[in-house]
């Protein structure tokens, strides 16, 4: 009997053993917001776009899901969790992702939208949360960005403009793709410290990327089929400051 105490004592010491060399770290990806070269504060501060229109914002979010980060050696990291940025939530702004293979990292692939499925699966909890004043309807799902704020170039009532862009449905698909490549030797995850990498989110690049947005021909954008010029542009938002 003690010899087959033993026995599983040793099996379950080689077991725990093999578990033990997997090592994982955590990765926090931190969005800041721009205009440009300046920091974006809301409502308070004015910008200005390529055609010299000014205008201030007073809310920027959107969705983040289907994170890749792409190892040296060719392996990758991939979640399925869904995060809502939000620059009024501090928090929202800082996206940790657990359990992530130590090594070094060369790459970070993210999705800007809400997948079909998840905009077809009715009402959700967390960052899906309808609650959150992202979801449109049920026929035509969820707000990918929301881009608000006022201009003396805008034509709408009380000089706002608004933004709000979804769609995944074809021709009217706006969910998009972004892929960020890291310089030198990458991002190191170990399981020592927290790899953070931080993004320059530009909203400059909303108004003026693939096409030049005029405010005082376009300031309400509040349906798919006339929000591709805004996909288009945002994809450009995102670029790498460490």
């Amino acid at each position: 009997m003690s010899f087959l105490l033993c026995i599983a004592a040793l099996v379950a010491a080689m077991s725990f053993k093999s578990v033990g060399n997997d090592k994982f770290g955590t990765v926090n990806i931190e969005f800041r917001h721009y205009v440009g070269d300046s920091i974006l504060v809301l409502d308070d501060k004015s910008y200005s776009n390529s055609l010299g229109q000014t205008f201030n914002v007073s809310n920027i979010k959107y969705y983040i899901c289907n994170i890749h980060l792409k190892r040296r050696d060719g392996t990758e990291y991939v979640s399925k969790e869904y995060f809502l940025v939000n620059e009024a939530e501090t928090v929202s702004k800082s996206v940790l992702l657990n359990n992530v293979p130590a090594g070094d990292y060369t790459s970070l692939t993210f999705t800007l939208g809400v997948d079909s499925m998840h905009n077809c699966s009715g009402a959700q909890s967390g960052a899906l949360d309808p609650v959150n004043a992202m979801f449109w309807a049920w026929n035509t799902g969820y707000i990918f960005l929301k881009l608000e704020g006022k201009s003396a170039a805008s034509a709408s009532p009380g000089k706002i403009f608004e933004f709000h862009v979804g769609g995944y449905k074809q021709p009217y698909n706006h969910i998009r793709s972004i892929t960020l490549d890291m310089p030198g030797q990458g991002l190191q995850v170990s399981t020592s410290a927290v790899a953070t990498m931080v993004l320059k989110a530009d909203i400059a690049k909303v108004f003026n990327s693939d096409t030049v947005i005029d405010i005082s021909k376009t300031s309400s954008i509040t349906e798919p089929k006339s929000a591709k010029v805004v996909a288009d542009n945002y994809v450009h938002m995102f670029s790498l400051l460490k």
